[in-house]
């Protein structure tokens, strides 16, 4: 697998990390403390593409590939972690679907606003009784003539608190012994009645990026708005979670860069013994493991990329990917706060963001358990 950049892709990065260093890094610790990312920043993204990376030039989108989202998401992650994943659902779980199953006329309404980050996307699959058994979901979606009437409830939906369009997976079919092939995927807006937002959720990390629950009582859709077929959602879901899990991928080795980052330059910086820190072995390993575990990491996820860009069977490799990325960079910001020692404990140094926000990398999007459970049924077959 060649992984030299061409011109193009060069540029790319290279304005991702500009933006990263001058723009986003600064503000990340305002946006961990307030709970919220400010909605400029969301709309610089989009100035530069980078919130309608997937879609077509046609809906305004860059009409670029999963190869370039990477390359992008691990420097957005590098600098703010709860921009990143916002970023990621915005392009992988909202836009990535619709542009793949969704009609013309589905196309044309929504992406244009999302390519503008004039609104932001959700996905909602994960329910307070569901939530790694996606198969067992209990809210419902029956058919009244021109209409699905939703029911139920959803928790842990990333992006909800300021998503105004969401893809929220339904029982349509009123088997519940067919569970995953009686779900599907229905498009619904913020203000559709009987839809509520509840609570923000606190947070040990990626607090900057809302998560909420939803519920649904007697919300009236349109028909029109199933994507893709009616009860082939579980299809859409599974399909979508592994380019989703190529950005949580990503996300990790953006945060172990910036926990390498960090650590190199305090142990310059800090002297001990009447010597700096990074002159001891002790330093030097940790240093040598963690640049040696995030090179190997960043090849998986960027593999897995092109395999999906090349229309290859690739969630097997999405799955390895996000599963070494999201153990590398627990274990790695970990010693990033042990080589800062105290300081790393304390909010005024940024390796004690990182380790809080590289937990979740290990849980949504499917746990580290599942991806070992895709990786052996793969190898099993």
């Amino acid at each position: 697998m060649n992984f030299e950049l061409s011109d193009e892709e060069k540029l790319i990065q290279q304005t991702a990390r500009d933006f990263a260093d001058r723009v986003l890094a600064p503000r990340a610790d305002e946006f961990d403390r307030a709970g919220d990312i400010a909605r400029d920043i969301l709309t610089q993204m989009a100035e530069l593409g980078f919130m309608g990376m997937l879609a077509p030039e046609a809906y305004g989108g860059s009409g670029l590939n999963n190869f370039c989202l990477s390359l992008v998401q691990m420097e957005i992650n590098r600098a703010c972690a709860s921009t990143g994943v916002t970023m990621s659902v915005h392009n992988s779980l909202m836009q990535s679907p619709l542009i793949a199953f969704g009609t013309e006329a589905q196309k044309r309404r929504y992406l244009p606003k999302l390519t503008r980050a004039e609104w932001i996307g959700a996905y909602s699959l994960s329910e307070p009784g569901s939530g790694s058994d996606a198969g067992a979901l209990a809210a419902t979606a029956s058919r009244e003539g021109d209409a699905y009437v939703l029911n139920g409830t959803k928790n842990f939906v990333t992006n909800g608190g300021t998503a105004d369009l969401f893809i929220v997976f339904a029982r349509t079919h009123p088997d519940r012994e067919l569970k995953t092939k009686g779900i599907s995927a229905i498009l619904v807006e913020r203000t559709t009645p009987g839809l509520r937002v509840g609570k923000h959720e606190s947070k040990l990390g990626i607090r900057g990026s809302t998560t909420v629950e939803l519920s649904f009582q007697d919300c009236r859709v349109p028909a029109e708005n199933v994507l893709g077929e009616e009860n082939q959602g579980f299809k859409i879901a599974m399909h979508t979670l592994d380019g989703g899990r190529i950005g949580i991928a990503s996300q990790a080795v953006g945060l172990t860069q910036a926990c390498l980052d960090a650590s190199i330059k305090y142990a310059k910086e800090r002297r001990q013994f009447d010597r700096p820190l990074g002159e001891f072995q002790a330093i030097q390993w940790k240093l040598a493991n963690l640049a040696t575990d995030l090179q190997a990491a960043r090849w998986l996820t960027l593999s897995a990329a092109r395999l999906r860009d090349q229309g290859q069977p690739h969630t097997m490799e999405a799955s390895m990917a996000k599963l070494f990325a999201a153990d590398m960079v627990n274990r790695h910001a970990s010693e990033a706060v042990q080589i800062h020692g105290g300081v790393g404990y304390v909010r005024e140094f940024r390796v004690e963001r990182y380790f809080r926000d590289a937990k979740i990398t290990e849980i949504y999007e499917g746990t580290s358990e599942i991806q070992r459970m895709v990786i052996a049924r793969h190898l099993l077959k």
